[in-house]
């Protein structure tokens, strides 16, 4: 066996798209150009941050292997879910849905590609799977089946293609609305950790992407309005079987024809999970009293905005602000508790009150600035990225607000001292204008749409919109980015639409 040869234990993801041939068919070269944005834009960056490598992509899929099985599956949630909010705004007839595999097993790794059995299984995994779902081996669900907040449905031991011993296969049901279908006909475990589990998901990897809103209104796109709604329960710290009968079956409910023979299980076999209570969003009558954040006022000004250190941060511009408030600190898990508990927030965060709300979307942000606005009487809303990196600076022009080398204890993120999640809003120094949690800790949403350079941007500090808004900006780096990621000028984005453990939010306002 060649030098560069060897065996190891590793977690294998096969991918491919339903329907490759038929979208090729109605349009070749669109399918192919959307194709490969989503390796370049999703696929590659999304497993490179879930410690994952890429083998080998062809025209319609993708092989990869992770250290960790947790990862692996956590990196398939978040491909799965951000390609429901790609698709959101498409027919169906130009839906890409990848069918994901994730198996553990002994392989042979070379330089560029890995052979053996534990891929060959991650394959078939991947040919069985119904179009964006993910299909794990019994080896991937016992190693993961207490360290994630999500279902799966046991769907028995499966022979599959050139493979000597039955394989057991359990599809992962990541969203209220998978689970409530399979638990009408199937056996589903449910792991509900609690509050430790989510806070060791956070610090872990990439996290939990609980992304109900946009996975709602893709599920009944898909259903036609005949999913049955989610009934709420407590919330349960461990797996819980509740017996159902057919019965509990709407009677125009077709059975799932591309599901393994386990559909034919006795009743008395079948278990349905219980789901964490949902909340409705209504408009909430206002109320005569709120507690508004302690906002900053800044006097606004002319500044430069941008660098040269990065490509995304240039051309450097003047901009000028005009006078605004913003929060002295990012808003803490009792004041989105507030809204929840009005009804106008349908993110439901863990946490101690002090700490900074974490894992929303820049659509739950928004939520939230609305429901504030109604109940303080005040018009919050995010702040432009332009505000947001003028507050930052706090009048300096240095790569962070206290100079342009890094100095231990002023920020949160690694390389900046001691990297934590943040516990508790305020525990590091202000900036010069009073700011909290500024650099690191969480990174925050801004309004403005994502464009990958500053060309064309307004130079009167609003924000900047688009006609396709899908990806929002963030800034202030988190306490999992390294120290560049925490200069004044730098800016990132994401999914508006997806959740994600780092991300936080920051209010201001209009004078």
């Amino acid at each position: 066996m060649p030098e560069e040869t060897t065996r190891r234990l590793a977690a294998i993801m096969m991918g491919d798209i339903a329907g490759y041939s038929r979208l090729m068919g109605a349009d070749e070269r669109g399918t192919h150009a959307r194709v490969q944005l989503l390796l370049r834009e999703l696929i590659d960056p999304t497993i490179a941050e879930h410690r994952g490598r890429v083998l080998r992509t062809r025209g319609d899929g993708f092989l990869a292997m992770f250290d960790s099985p947790v990862e692996a599956v956590r990196c398939a949630i978040v491909i799965q879910q951000s390609m429901v909010g790609r698709n959101l705004e498409l027919p169906s007839t130009q839906w890409i849905r990848f069918r994901i595999g994730v198996n553990l097993g002994d392989v042979i790794v070379e330089p560029d590609d890995i052979y053996g059995e534990g891929v060959n299984v991650a394959a078939r995994l991947e040919q069985l799977a119904e179009p964006g779902n993910i299909y794990i081996s019994g080896g991937v669900y016992e190693q993961i089946r207490y360290k994630l907040v999500c279902g799966y449905q046991s769907l028995g031991d499966r022979k599959v293609k050139n493979i000597l011993d039955p394989v057991p296969i359990y599809r992962v049901l990541p969203d209220p609305a998978a689970v409530a279908k399979a638990a009408r006909s199937r056996k589903v475990r449910l792991a509900l950790l609690g509050v430790g589990t989510l806070v060791a998901v956070g610090i872990g990897g990439g996290g939990w992407y609980f992304w109900e809103r946009a996975w709602e209104r893709h599920t009944e796109a898909i259903a036609a309005g005949t999913q049955p709604a989610v009934q709420s329960a407590p919330p349960l710290a461990a797996t819980l079987p509740v017996t159902a009968t057919p019965q509990s079956a709407p009677a125009s409910t077709a059975p799932d024809q591309s599901a393994p023979s386990t559909a034919a299980a006795p009743a008395a076999q079948m278990q349905a999970a219980v789901i964490p209570p949902r909340v409705q969003i209504n408009q909430p009558e206002p109320k005569p009293t709120v507690a508004e954040p302690e906002m900053i006022p800044i006097a606004g000004g002319t500044f430069r905005m941008g660098s040269t250190e990065d490509p995304s941060e240039e051309p450097a511009h003047n901009v000028t602000v005009a006078p605004f408030l913003i929060a002295k600190y990012p808003i803490t898990n009792r004041q989105w508790r507030e809204c929840v508990n009005a009804k106008a927030c349908s993110y439901v965060p863990n946490g101690g009150d002090d700490a900074p709300v974490s894992n929303v979307s820049w659509d739950d942000a928004k939520q939230f600035v609305a429901w504030l606005s109604r109940a303080s009487k005040h018009a919050y809303r995010l702040a432009s990225e332009a505000e947001w990196e003028y507050a930052a600076r706090g009048g300096t022009e240095t790569r962070y607000w206290w100079g342009n080398a890094m100095k231990p204890g002023l920020a949160d993120c690694k390389g900046c001292g001691d990297p934590v999640q943040p516990e508790k809003v305020g525990t590091r120094t202000a900036n010069p204008y009073g700011l909290y949690d500024i650099s690191g800790g969480l990174t925050e949403w801004v309004e403005d749409c994502w464009y990958k350079d500053y060309r064309g941007a307004p130079a009167d500090g609003s924000s900047r919109s688009g006609v396709d808004c899908r990806e929002r900006v963030l800034r202030g780096g988190s306490w999992r980015n390294d120290a560049s990621y925490v200069r004044t000028s730098s800016r990132d984005s994401y999914d508006a639409s997806v959740r994600y453990p780092t991300h936080g939010v920051r209010v201001a306002r209009s004078p």
